[in-house]
C-alpha cells in the first residue's frame, strides 16, 4: 500500500511515522509531502530513505491513502484534489469535522458508518477524541444528559512555537511567543481563538464535535479549556449527568472493558491518570471515578491521553487500518 503524509515533517506528521511503524502498517512505499521549503529534503523510514515531495506531486504519485496534517487550510484547498484523483484523504485539521457530509471517526465508536464512497474523512480534535473514548460506553448503557467538561492541556497540541516558547522561558531566552503571555509556571484559560459566544473554538469543538460522534444532539455540553505547561498529554476533568442512574462498580466494570481505555483508580495507593505517564502510549486513562453528591445521577471522571498518538496520530492511523481490514480502499487501490 502507498501512503502519503501530508504534513510529514510536523509534529503530529512525525508522530504519524512513528506509529506506522510500530503498528506495523502495510505500507509498500511512503509519500512524504511537506511544504515548499521542504520539498526535495530527505526523510528515514524503517530504515529507507524517501524524498519530500510537493502536494501535486503526491497526487501524481496516486498514493492509496493520504494522512493530512498540515492544517485547516491545506486540506480545504487539496483534500478534495486528492479525493478526486480517487485518493482517500483521512484529515486531522478541523476543516471537514463539522460537515454533514463528512463521517468524524473514532475507529472505537463509529468506524462502522464508513464505506468506499466516503473519501474525505475528518479526525476529531484530540480533546474530543479522549473524552468520547471513555465517555460512549457509558452512553450506550445510561444515556448522557450534561457533560461539564475542564481541560488542561499541553503545549504540544499548539505546535513546535509553543514547545519553543517554554523551553526558552524555562532557559530565561527571550523569544517567539506562540501564546499572548508567559506559559512557564502559568494556565491560560484560552486555546484557539475566541467564538462570539465567549467561547474559545476549542471549547466548542468538545460540544459539537461529541454531539456528531454519539450521534445524539441532545446531549448538552460545556466546557473550558486551559493550555498548562506539560510537555505532552492532555487530561481533563469531566462531570457527566445520565438520564438513568449507575452503580460505580459497574461504570469501572465498562470502562475496564472497553477497547482503548485503560481504568488508573485506587486513591488507596495513589494510583490516577497523568500526563506523565501516558506520554507516547496509545491507551485513553480514566480514573478518580467517582459519584457526585452535588446532584443525581452524575458521574465525575479524570481522564488523560497523549493528544499527539490517541488524540491525533494514532487515531488516524487505526482509521487507515480499519480501512484496510474492511476492504474499502478497493476502488481506490484499482485507480493506482
Amino acid at each position: 500500500m502507498r501512503v502519503a503524509v501530508v504534513g510529514a515533517t510536523g509534529m503530529v506528521g512525525e508522530v504519524m511515522r512513528t506509529v506506522l511503524e510500530e503498528r506495523n502498517f502495510p505500507i509498500t512505499e511512503l509519500i512524504p509531502v511537506a511544504s515548499e521549503r521542504s520539498v526535495g529534503k530527505k526523510i528515514t523510514f524503517k530504515n529507507k530513505e524517501y524524498t519530500i515531495v510537493s502536494l501535486a506531486d503526491a497526487i501524481t504519485a496516486k498514493p492509496d491513502v493520504a494522512l493530512f496534517s498540515a492544517g485547516g487550510d491545506t486540506s480545504l484547498e487539496w483534500a478534495p484534489k486528492f479525493a478526486e484523483a480517487g485518493i482517500t484523504v483521512i484529515d486531522n485539521s478541523s476543516a471537514w469535522r463539522m460537515d454533514e457530509n463528512k463521517k468524524l471517526v473514532v475507529p472505537e465508536i463509529n468506524a462502522s458508518e464508513l464505506t468506499e464512497d466516503d473519501k474525505i474523512i475528518a479526525n476529531p480534535n484530540c480533546s474530543t477524541i479522549q473524552m468520547v473514548m471513555a465517555l460512549a460506553p457509558l452512553h450506550n448503557v445510561y444515556k448522557i444528559k450534561r457533560i461539564v467538561v475542564s481541560t488542561y492541556q499541553s503545549i504540544s497540541g499548539t505546535g513546535v512555537k509553543a514547545v519553543k516558547q517554554l523551553e526558552n522561558e524555562m532557559a530565561g531566552i527571550k523569544g517567539e511567543m506562540a501564546y499572548p503571555y508567559p506559559i512557564h509556571k502559568n494556565a491560560i484559560p484560552h486555546c484557539d481563538v475566541f467564538e462570539e459566544n465567549g467561547y474559545t473554538k476549542e471549547e466548542m469543538k468538545l460540544v459539537r464535535e461529541t454531539q456528531k460522534i454519539l450521534n445524539d444532539k441532545t446531549i448538552a455540553v460545556t466546557a473550558t479549556a486551559v493550555r498548562i505547561p506539560t510537555s505532552g498529554g492532555h487530561s481533563e476533568a469531566v462531570n457527566v449527568e445520565f438520564e438513568n442512574d449507575f452503580d460505580v462498580s459497574q461504570v469501572r466494570k465498562l470502562l475496564n472493558e472497553t477497547d482503548g481505555v485503560v481504568v488508573q483508580d485506587n486513591i488507596d495507593v495513589n494510583t490516577y491518570p497523568m500526563p506523565i505517564y501516558a506520554h507516547g502510549k496509545d491507551d485513553v486513562f480514566v480514573g478518580r471515578i467517582r459519584r457526585d453528591g452535588s446532584q443525581p445521577n452524575t458521574l465525575n471522571l479524570w481522564i488523560v491521553s497523549d493528544n499527539l498518538r490517541k488524540g491525533a496520530a494514532t487515531n488516524t492511523i487505526q482509521i487507515a487500518e480499519y480501512l484496510v481490514k474492511e476492504n474499502l480502499l478497493k476502488a481506490t487501490q484499482a485507480v493506482s
